[in-house]
């Protein structure tokens, strides 16, 4: 996919402040012909759904890249390019870091509308939004109903959770228990902290099953268990490698407890009853962040909804692991094109 760049000159944030100059990045497959399908990423991806859905987006994948006009566009506060934290500002020189405005899911939205009107596009045949990426397609399915053709909520809900936000905050806490992040002196401030929040994080991605599979002590004698440590270690050292700093987490995770799609529409039965397009949901039945059941009971408030659950043994991160019955759910809805 192609990568582009976006200056938005004039920016109000929901909550509060205003910037000039808000560069947003997103990618674009070759096929301008084609039918539209626009990928909402989740937490810490980037723009290129091919980086990180490989088995799903690709030339020649069920989301084909030759065949398909594909566009994700990188999330505000993203350390992978969009305008966030770690921008320069241009009055100082010198990275926002915690001076940023805080960032709301309709501030994200309202990027991707700036940028489909851009592109001049007027209809989406197919909106996929996963976790927070879901956040996002919901609402925009909600704020713009007349937009899509079908859209597809998967591993998601329609408002932040007691849970997750519990979960948000444990992460922040860890973020801000580093020192060196509330000093904000550079990029590099809350490294150990985000390494942690990193690790607290991944526990709420998989499951009992998922860690009992890979992570078990190979020597059934062992003293103390070390495969799991080493694998928590890993993973958060595995995030600053690939260039997230702690304050475009930091502002991430904050951007996530914004999510209510019911807020100022009447609730969220009022809000999901303005979508539609024909919606699929997908839960997974170990996710432990938005369990089926959930998704059961908000997907009957969408007028044109079908609700599957599929199996995994990882628990959220399924729905960039299952791709195989990923690619089921997707196949009869791309036949209808």
């Amino acid at each position: 996919m192609i990568k582009h760049y976006l200056n938005i000159e004039s920016f109000d944030f929901e909550s509060g402040g205003h910037l000039d100059n808000v560069r947003i990045v997103y990618h674009t497959s070759g096929n301008r012909e084609g039918k539209v399908i626009w990928i909402c990423h989740a937490l810490t991806a980037n723009s290129d759904p091919e980086d990180w859905w490989p088995q799903i987006v690709g030339e020649g994948k069920i989301l084909d890249t030759s065949r398909y006009f594909i566009i994700c566009v990188n999330i505000l506060c993203s350390a992978y390019g969009s305008c966030g934290p770690a921008t320069i500002n241009p009055a100082t020189g010198k990275p926002f870091l915690l001076t940023y405005p805080k960032t709301t899911v309709r501030d994200i939205v309202k990027t991707l509308e700036v940028v489909r009107k851009h592109l001049g596009i007027k209809y989406i045949d197919l909106l996929v939004g996963s976790s927070v990426g879901g956040f996002q397609a919901i609402e925009w399915a909600v704020s713009e109903p007349e937009l899509f053709g079908h859209v597809i909520f998967s591993a998601t809900a329609p408002v932040i959770s007691p849970w997750l936000a519990a979960q948000t905050e444990t992460q922040r806490m860890a973020i801000e228990a580093d020192p060196t992040f509330r000093e904000a002196a550079s990029l590099q401030g809350g490294a150990a902290g985000l390494r942690c929040a990193r690790a607290q994080a991944l526990i709420t991605y998989r499951c009992y099953e998922g860690y009992k599979l890979t992570q078990s002590e190979p020597d059934p004698d062992f003293l103390f268990a070390s495969r799991p440590a080493s694998y928590q270690q890993h993973q958060g050292d595995k995030l600053i490698s690939r260039g997230f700093d702690a304050y475009s987490y930091y502002y991430i995770c904050n951007e996530m407890d914004s999510h209510n799609a019911g807020r100022g529409r009447g609730g969220l039965r009022a809000a999901l009853g303005r979508i539609q397009a024909p919606a699929t949901v997908i839960s997974i039945d170990t996710d432990t962040i938005f369990p089926p059941h959930e998704a059961t009971e908000w997907s009957k408030f969408i007028p044109k909804a079908r609700h599957i659950s599929i199996t995994s043994n990882f628990g959220h991160d399924g729905f960039l692991l299952e791709t195989e019955q990923f690619t089921e759910i997707l196949k009869p809805i791309l036949c209808k094109f």
